[in-house]
């Protein structure tokens, strides 16, 4: 018997061939899609699963109070780690670390890779895979390397006890090679790992933090022993610092933030954590949900409309005896049939997909062809949208009379057609909001992209003063590089001029209330650094080798100023550290921090020995090549054992706007999807009442229609249900849209002409759809449609 049902399936597939190819197309579309989220959800919620230990593993956050609300840091003193591994038995293992970019030499080999300082305890704790070699951080000369920059400094050589130099002035061994990090992990960019005593052995700052409960500069990993959970644990934690003596006003309160939530959970409002990525899980899993869901409303509506074709081949089967359930399980088989043959055309498209994805998602993801878990997976989803696509043209064709059917007095009946207009609806319905969600998401990153900066990013670059060999020359260097004629002019900072780094809470100002902690960015600069960056002063003058007293001189930022209160700046004089500081002058606000967010109160004083990034601009009338090649020669002459490397700051301000940018990369991709099932679904429909009003077109004209009368006949419909859905979009996405928005400190506003555009789009994109259709009816002869008659 089921043989026989998808035999008769098969060939009614063959029979009707346009209407198949709609259906299996349109499923194929929607399946790939489905496929597609489907792994990225699989990817995002699996992130750091990896790590064998994950439910156990946690990095140390605080609270911190700087105004009337809780901010969280994932930065906490060093001291913490070993009060934690003394005083608290809940701790497995505990470990400090330091990200940093680390210049590697071997031979004529030179690299600038980012890695790791870390305490021994790190590599078991977060299951570091040792594929050659040994696991000896103990050991203070020793580095683990990963596989891929192990084959790019030794080829086919091992790598195990090889010498490297790190940072120009460190020879170390190579104990041994780890796996690298997949792509969902926290740590895959980690290239070398190198023990925490080599780097405090190397830098006087973090030795001399080792022991300073204030200096917030550092990652702390720990392990809970098993049976112990992160809350009880976090409990125990928490006043740990304001416990001991001269507690700070900030009021620092750690917890544990557990290993499986840092990627999905990471966003705290006030002390509580309010979510995170896990948002765009849930969306993109709501419109893979929806994009299939488009696919198989095409397929009940092309199956339903179809249906004056099927019911004398019902009213057969039930008058020689046929049940209702096996009638069903017909329907079902043809289903069945439709949706298998669009499952392997749906891992064609998702293949040939995958790389253009990967790349838009920036992931690593492969069609698991050979886990039989993906197969059986792939079985189950493919016999639920079976289900769900034909459930409804199996109970609606099954429903029929046999008695008018073969009396030839059945009709499908006036509001046969209503449940189809319904799905119609509910299919531009989602496409509307898909589109208008894409556009306020588009529209919200060039807001944030044209919003004022507070200085000129054009030709301006930056070099990280990453070993000794740069520092303390920096007169010299500067003559070097401005001689050279590639360079207009040239600095150095304590950070980027993209990134707000330190802050500090003892600045004190006239009229400061005794116990306001509030945070402001300390920025140590060079004289030339304004000129360089090209910031703008409102107020008062910028720094000036002309004036010895600016060494004791502050220039703050318009929203340090309206902290403060200060009605004349000028005139006011600020205390930091037991030092005075006189105002001179007020810049606008720089966007340092993140395009969409308030921009910190910060200051700047002029203090070389704090410095550890180079910025220089380049000559707009030299080509950029040229420019580059004549700076790169300048850094190899004052340091021969490191490559030259350079960052743009326009690209790293680009890089800002690298989330929202994919997340509207992936939904333009997937609304345009959406888009293409919906038109075929409606150009199947268009398709079917033309064949169906055949003779009515050709009455028409012979009464004198006009082919655009004709059209608008056919079209008018269409249009209606389109209009329908727009209306009922509306208020869906702007809801929706107005919620995300709210994430954004400085964010755009949905206006109504997103609405109507969306609206026009929609309507031509149905006319054109529908169009093709109904003028090719209009053209047919009149005589041939009729002869029959």
């Amino acid at each position: 018997m089921l043989k026989n049902y998808f035999k008769i399936a098969w060939r009614n597939l063959l029979k009707n061939k346009g209407y198949s190819a709609i259906n299996i197309c349109g499923l194929s579309v929607g399946m790939a899609v489905a496929v597609l989220i489907g792994l990225w959800v699989y990817d995002e919620l699996s992130f750091n699963h990896y790590h064998k230990n994950h439910d156990r593993v946690g990095q140390v956050w605080q609270f911190v109070q700087f105004g009337p609300e809780k901010s969280p840091y994932d930065v906490v003193p060093l001291p913490l780690a070993n009060e934690l591994r003394e005083k608290y038995p809940d701790f497995e293992a505990v470990a400090k670390s330091a990200y940093r970019d680390v210049i590697v030499t071997y031979g004529d080999k030179m690299f600038s890779k980012p890695g790791q300082y870390v305490e021994p305890a790190f590599t078991k704790m977060m299951s570091v895979r040792i594929v050659a070699g040994i696991d000896n951080l103990k050991e203070v000369n020793a580095v683990l390397l990963s596989e891929t920059f192990a084959r790019s400094l030794f080829g086919s050589e091992s790598p195990v006890n090889k010498v490297l130099k790190i940072n120009s002035n460190r020879d170390v061994k190579v104990a041994g090679v780890f796996q690298d990090m997949p792509n969902n992990s926290t740590f895959r960019n980690t290239q070398i790992l190198a023990p925490w005593a080599l780097w405090t052995a190397m830098d006087a700052y973090a030795k001399r933090t080792d022991t300073q409960w204030d200096e917030n500069s550092f990652q702390v990993f720990a392990q809970l022993r098993e049976g112990a959970d992160f809350a009880g644990v976090s409990a125990k934690i928490k006043d740990l610092r304001m416990k001991r003596e001269n507690p700070p006003g900030y009021k620092p309160e750690f917890f544990l933030h557990p290993m499986n939530r840092w990627h999905l959970y990471s966003d705290f409002e006030n002390g509580q954590n309010t979510g995170g990525l896990i948002t765009f899980v849930w969306l993109f899993g709501i419109i893979g949900v929806f994009v299939l869901l488009l696919a198989c409303i095409n397929f009940m509506n092309l199956s339903t409309a179809r249906s004056e074709k099927r019911a004398r081949e019902v009213g057969i089967r039930k008058a020689i005896g046929s049940l209702k359930a096996q009638l069903v399980s017909q329907f079902f088989s043809e289903s069945v049939l439709v949706v298998f043959i669009a499952f392997c055309l749906a891992l064609l498209l998702a293949g040939l997909a995958l790389p253009v994805f990967n790349q838009v998602a920036e992931k690593k993801i492969v069609l698991p062809l050979t886990n039989p878990l993906f197969w059986l997976a792939g079985t189950v989803f493919s016999l639920a949208t079976a289900m769900i696509a034909g459930s409804y043209p199996a109970l609606y064709l099954s429903s029929f009379q046999p008695l008018q059917v073969l009396k030839g007095t059945f009709k499908s009946g006036r509001f046969a057609a209503l449940p189809r207009k319904v799905l119609v609806v509910t299919q531009f319905t989602v496409s509307v909001t898909l589109i208008i969600g894409t556009v306020v998401v588009f529209r919200q990153i060039q807001h944030a992209k044209n919003r004022p900066v507070g200085y000129s990013r054009q030709g301006l670059v930056e070099v990280d003063m990453n070993t000794p060999a740069l520092y303390g020359h920096y007169n010299a260097l500067k003559s070097d590089l401005m001689g050279t004629g590639a360079v207009s002019a040239y600095s150095q900072s304590s950070g980027s001029v993209t990134v707000q780094y330190g802050g500090v809470t003892n600045l004190s100002w006239p009229g400061k209330a005794p116990d306001a902690v509030p945070l402001l960015m300390s920025n140590s600069i060079s004289h030339d650094y304004g000129q360089t960056v090209a910031w703008q002063v409102t107020q008062g003058r910028d720094f000036s080798r002309a004036y010895p007293t600016d060494s004791s001189a502050m220039i703050v930022n318009e929203s340090a100023l309206s902290l403060m209160g200060l009605k004349k700046p000028l005139e006011s004089v600020l205390n930091w550290g037991g030092k005075e500081y006189r105002v001179i002058g007020v810049v606008k606000d720089m966007v340092r921090e993140s395009p969409f967010s308030q921009i910190s109160p910060a200051f700047y004083v002029v203090n070389y020995r704090n410095t550890n990034v180079i910025n220089m601009r380049l000559t707009p009338d030299m080509g950029v090549a040229d420019a580059l090649e004549k700076v790169g020669a300048v850094f190899r002459k004052y340091d021969p054992n490191s490559p030259f490397t350079y960052q743009f700051v326009d690209t790293l301000f680009a890089k800002k706007f690298a989330d929202e940018e994919r997340i509207g990369k992936l939904a333009s991709f997937f609304t345009a999807l959406a888009i293409f099932i919906s038109c075929l679904g409606l150009f199947g429909l268009a398709s079917f009442v033309a064949e169906q009003r055949t003779k009515e077109i050709g009455i028409r004209k012979v009464l004198g229609a006009s082919i655009a009368n004709l059209w608008q006949l056919l079209s008018t419909d269409f249009v209606v249900l389109v209009l329908v859905a727009c209306i009922i979009s509306g208020p869906i996405a702007w809801y929706f849209m107005s919620g995300w928005l709210k994430n954004y400190s400085y964010r755009t506003e949905i206006s109504w002409w997103i609405f109507l555009g969306t609206a026009f789009g929609a309507l031509a994109i149905t006319l054109l759809t529908v169009s093709f259709q109904a003028i090719r009816a209009a053209l047919i002869n009149p005589v041939k449609s009729l002869r029959s008659e």
